[in-house]
C-alpha cells in the first residue's frame, strides 16, 4: 500500500483507467464474437454486426487499449469472414 500522498493518487488514478479500459476491452470482444455466431449461424445481418464490431476495434485503437495494427489486423480476418458467409449463399 502506497504511503505517499502522491503514491496514493497515481493508485487511485491506474484504477480508475484500469477499469475504463476494461470495459472497452470487454465491448470489442462481446462485438467480434456476435460477428462470428452470426457467421455461424449464417445470419442476414452479420454485415451490421462486422459495422458495429468495426466501431469498437477502432475505439479500443484510438485508446490505446489495442494497438491499431492488431486492430485492423482483427476487423481484416472478420471481414474476410463474413465476405466467405455470405459468397457461400
Amino acid at each position: 500500500m502506497p504511503n505517499l500522498k502522491n503514491a496514493k493518487k497515481a493508485l487511485r488514478q491506474a484504477q480508475k483507467r484500469t477499469e475504463r479500459n476494461l470495459l472497452v476491452k470487454t465491448a470489442y470482444k462481446k462485438a467480434v464474437k456476435e460477428v462470428q455466431k452470426a457467421v455461424e449461424a449464417g445470419s442476414p445481418d452479420a454485415a451490421e454486426q462486422l459495422r458495429l464490431a468495426q466501431k469498437k476495434l477502432d475505439k479500443a485503437a484510438k485508446r490505446g487499449i489495442l494497438k491499431k495494427n492488431t486492430a485492423s489486423r482483427k476487423l481484416s480476418r472478420l471481414s474476410k469472414k463474413v465476405r466467405g458467409a455470405v459468397a457461400k449463399k
